[in-house]
């Protein structure tokens, strides 16, 4: 098989080992930059607050 740039022009990195390689140590890296920002706690964060008057409202609602 041969390591033939495709319809894009961008070469595939399964063509050889040294770029499947480098395509594999690079995707972890940005996952985890990724995942290092506020965003998943400040979710949890929010889903606990609207958890918590939810079970507010209709323990309110059961004894009115």
């Amino acid at each position: 098989m041969a390591n033939t740039p495709g319809p894009q022009g961008h070469q595939d990195p399964a063509g050889n080992t040294q770029m499947f390689r480098a395509f594999v140590d690079e995707a972890p890296q940005g996952r985890q930059a990724e995942s290092t920002g506020g965003g998943p706690r400040i979710g949890l964060i929010v889903g606990v607050v609207v958890a918590v008057a939810v079970v507010a409202a209709v323990a309110w609602l059961a004894l009115k």
